[in-house]
């Protein structure tokens, strides 16, 4: 990854930060500055709380170049409390089985090693199960 595509990805990757439309009221994740929903421009900054559900999930077995140290890792579609779906992996799994509709909340963690000769770790948001 490039320094300048990292700073600029920042907020949304450690902090999940997304955009709301000032139309229709409609949280847009990743940002795009357009609102999918009504079409006119969603440009104000929102912070999303991190909280959602498994809405679907599957497991890797056959990891992609960068992600084989990770193997095998669940990797799940997140439905936030706000209402966009989002990918990501799910962690501090331990022993706990993943089930549709399982409460979970994003944690910022290591996402892979880079394969450049900067050697770059590249970290971003997961997934945990909400305990208790």
């Amino acid at each position: 990854m490039d320094i300048p595509r990292h700073w600029r990805l920042k907020k949304q990757r450690y902090a999940l930060v997304g955009e709301v439309c000032g139309h229709c009221e409609a949280k847009v994740f990743p940002p795009r500055d357009i609102c999918p929903e009504c079409g006119e421009e969603a440009k104000t900054l929102y912070q999303f709380s991190g909280k959602g559900e498994v809405y679907s999930y599957t497991t890797v077995y056959e990891a992609p170049a960068g992600f084989e140290e990770s193997a095998p890792y669940t990797i799940a579609m997140v439905k936030l409390a706000e209402g966009p779906l989002v990918t990501a992996q799910l962690t501090d799994l331990e022993t706990r089985e993943v089930k549709v509709g399982m409460p979970v909340e994003m944690v910022t963690r290591k996402l892979r090693n880079a394969t450049d000769e900067r050697g770059m770790l590249v970290y971003g948001y997961k997934f945990r199960p909400v305990v208790g």
